[in-house]
């Protein structure tokens, strides 16, 4: 089969396309064809090890010293399943599917082994592969922090996003959206036409204002990007407001609970994916490239088979 491998850390160069063996699902594990995958941010950062200070000491002993322990990228995915282990009891031969492989990587690839239990679930059945794989990363991050902030507890919060335009962002704005939450969105002049289409509320534009400046109060500051500091962003907050980053320690955990939330969302019509680009496997070079810009608008989508 085809697969992404990522020879060393450095520039998107350093991935290279190659044949590898196809892998065997076990009695536990289904052997799922991948349509569509995503490039993100958390890929950027694995793949050039994106990251300062003790923060990239710890990323070796998590990744890989010189170079990826598991090469093939990739976090997200959406494809049909093509085999399963005789132990699986919830998915059958023909599902389609989307899902989550973590620090376990591996959805750069046309074919992917994982666990009947790990986090995956049928698609939204008014989804694309590609819009299905989009809403995967930005979707769970922003559900893992706003669930963090109890955003399901208050009435009508209010809520500030830092970096709004980006797969997280996105996805955060419409599924506070969902909670009736006043959004307040931080972004550049190119991203306030997509924003205002999400539905929020207000917008700072950053080159502009500074957002920390602000005479209000929010109960939730949240930057998808994590190019900001707790510091900056406490006077922002109520009393019991809470703030969270992307940029910092805390990890967005997976739930297969996020999931089946999104795909609720998406079924109901109240989470729509946002693509600003689409590459084939063939183009994975171009496509971190253009994900290194910085510039991307919501999520870059990788097709892997047609």
């Amino acid at each position: 089969m085809k697969a992404v491998i990522c020879t060393k850390y450095g520039t998107p160069e350093v991935l290279k396309i190659v044949e590898v063996e196809k892998p065997t699902p076990t009695d536990n594990e289904v052997l799922i064809k991948i349509i569509a995958s995503a490039v993100n941010s958390g890929d950027v950062r694995v793949r050039g090890l994106v990251v300062s200070g003790f923060l990239k000491i710890i990323m070796r002993f998590v990744l890989g010293f010189n170079k990826p322990r598991k090469p093939i990228l990739g976090t997200v995915f959406s494809g049909i399943v093509e085999q399963t282990g005789k132990n699986v009891k919830n998915f059958s031969q023909g599902d389609e599917v989307f899902g989550l492989t973590g620090f376990k990587f591996g959805a750069h690839a046309e074919y992917i082994t994982v666990s009947g239990k790990s986090i995956i679930a049928k698609k939204p059945v008014n989804a694309t592969f590609e819009e299905a794989a989009a809403i995967l990363f930005g979707g769970q991050t922003a559900v893992y922090f706003l669930e963090k902030a109890k955003i399901s507890e208050k009435e009508n919060p209010k809520i500030l996003i830092y970096g709004a335009t980006g797969s997280v962002g996105t996805a955060a704005i419409q599924i506070a959206k969902y909670y009736n939450a006043q959004v307040t969105a931080v972004c550049s002049e190119n991203g306030q036409d997509l924003v205002k289409e999400l539905g929020v509320d207000d917008i700072i534009l950053y080159n502009k204002e500074d957002f920390t400046k602000r005479d209000e109060k929010f109960d939730m500051v949240f930057d998808a990007v994590g190019k900001t500091s707790k510091k900056q962003c406490v006077p922002l907050l109520n009393d019991k407001g809470y703030y969270g980053t992307v940029g910092g320690l805390d990890f967005a955990i997976e739930r297969i609970e996020q999931l089946e939330f999104l795909r609720k969302l998406f079924e109901s019509k109240n989470l729509k994916a946002v693509i600003d680009r689409m590459y084939s496997i063939d183009e994975i070079v171009d496509a971190y490239r253009y994900v290194d810009t910085g510039r991307k608008k919501g999520n870059v989508v990788l097709k892997i088979t047609e």
